[in-house]
């Protein structure tokens, strides 16, 4: 799924203040891993986070993503095999405040040409697969912080990625409802098989993974299999 070899990231400052962030990135993920990416304020996991979305890009190495060399591709390249293998968790949901539950979760079939009848279809489905049926005509500001953070969910879901990559997606919730939140992650990687990659700084989460990567200062200090992944929220 994922194959990253030698990569490096400098943000250019201007000398003598260029910011080596990624240093030799090695990592290789298989199709339905669910896994976590540790590690303390700048020590380059977001920005991994992003050149793996697609989001950043990387000066030097190698990154494969589901087959395809991601190296030197036009704005264009770039967002159609982002909105065809990606979908995104964020901590700060990330949901369109005028748009209400159904709409923000239809919004990826858009921007992929299904008509509104079909993508509306398909977004019920999904909130009704997150027990948010009768929620989804009600606006973000009338939602819990849970509940936004399932719509975020059904949106990442509902254009079936090949992965998913969730920053950070319990740092604005609950304990209680931080556990509903990766239950539902671990599930969702279960029944449908997609990559999960999570950045988090919070041991808890990551300890509900499968597998742990470790950064530090832009290399990768460790990385280890969990044998007994538990949620301990």
């Amino acid at each position: 799924m994922i194959k990253i070899r030698d990569l490096n990231k400098t943000y250019n400052l201007g000398q003598p203040n260029a910011l080596h962030v990624l240093k030799g990135i090695d990592m290789d993920v298989a199709a339905g891993e669910f896994l976590s990416i540790m590690g303390a304020s700048g020590s380059g996991k977001s920005t991994l986070l992003n050149v793996i979305g697609i989001l950043d890009n990387y000066d030097s190495g190698e990154y494969i993503l589901d087959g395809i060399p991601v190296r030197d591709l036009s704005e264009t390249s770039s967002a159609e095999l982002r909105n065809r293998k990606v979908g995104f968790i964020f901590q700060s949901f990330n949901l369109i405040s005028y748009k209400n539950a159904l709409e923000n979760v239809a919004l990826p079939l858009y921007y992929n040409g299904i008509p509104r009848k079909k993508r509306n279809e398909l977004a019920a489905e999904y909130l009704e697969k997150l027990g948010l049926k009768d929620h989804a005509l009600h606006l973000p500001s009338e939602l819990s912080g849970g509940q936004k953070q399932r719509v975020a969910i059904a949106r990442a879901l509902i254009s079936r990625p090949s992965i998913i990559l969730a920053d950070e997606p319990t740092g604005a919730l609950d304990t209680t409802t931080s556990r509903e939140v990766i239950e539902i992650m671990r599930e969702v990687n279960r029944s449908e098989g997609i990559t999960m990659l999570i950045v988090t700084h919070e041991g808890a989460v990551a300890r509900a993974t499968d597998r742990m990567i470790y950064l530090r200062d832009g290399r990768i200090e460790s990385d280890k299999h969990n044998p007994n992944p538990v949620i301990e929220f």
